[in-house]
């Protein structure tokens, strides 16, 4: 994926403001394996929940270390278990499992229990607007708004539609990150996708999800 360029027209300090939490889509990160019993169930669940309703965006990331119950999983990348981990610290649980959902940073569920699904997203519909606005031009996005802490910007790429040959729905395919953002206005200039992506503005360390535009 070629570089991106992102002009800063302006950096501004951190701004005591209420915490807030996403603009945008409710970003739902499901973390699985082929090797995971449990994902097919989960699978279905998230290809459920995005035809059913257009304010979710869901993302699968796909992991290995259960590779040694069976087959390799190929499409595994470091960026997931990384990810990953940094939830597992901020919910502060044990250690990792599959199939784990979360829901913009701030709830985590079993992703084949479609209960707890349920009741994690309506906990994160629930959270206030960020205020962060990203608008779409030709070629870019312009990002505005205040954050109380330091917030990275991601670039994820991911399968979807006739590319996914998985059943997995939307697996993540490469991420990278392109901030740090201290708030303001960013202009980004948004590369080719190949075949979907998503920008994600979120608080580092793998907090809250700020803001999350989905390049199709």
């Amino acid at each position: 994926m070629k570089r991106l360029a992102i002009l800063f027209s302006s950096l501004a300090a951190a701004f005591a403001a209420p915490l807030a939490y996403a603009e945008g889509p409710v970003l739902v990160e499901l973390f699985a394996s082929k090797n995971c019993r449990s994902c097919p169930a989960a699978y279905k669940a998230m290809d459920e929940l995005e035809a059913q309703r257009d304010d979710v965006g869901v993302l699968t990331w796909p992991v290995d270390y259960w590779d040694y119950l069976g087959s390799k999983e190929k499409m595994a990348l470091p960026e997931s278990k990384d990810r990953q981990r940094g939830y597992v610290e901020r919910f502060s649980l044990r250690g990792p499992y599959t199939p784990q959902a979360v829901f913009n940073g701030v709830k985590q569920a079993p992703g084949n229990k479609s209960s707890k699904v349920d009741a994690a997203l309506k906990e994160a519909l629930a959270q206030p607007e960020s205020g962060i606005r990203i608008v779409r031009k030709t070629g870019k996005v312009s990002l505005k708004g205040e954050t109380t802490s330091l917030t990275d910007l991601w670039w994820v790429a991911y399968l979807k539609d006739e590319d996914n040959e998985t059943t997995m729905p939307n697996p993540v395919t490469s991420v990278r990150q392109i901030g740090p953002w201290l708030g303001g206005r960013a202009d980004i200039e948004l590369p080719a996708c190949e075949s979907g992506c998503m920008l994600i503005v979120q608080e580092a360390g793998f907090g809250p999800v700020l803001a999350v535009m989905d390049v199709r």
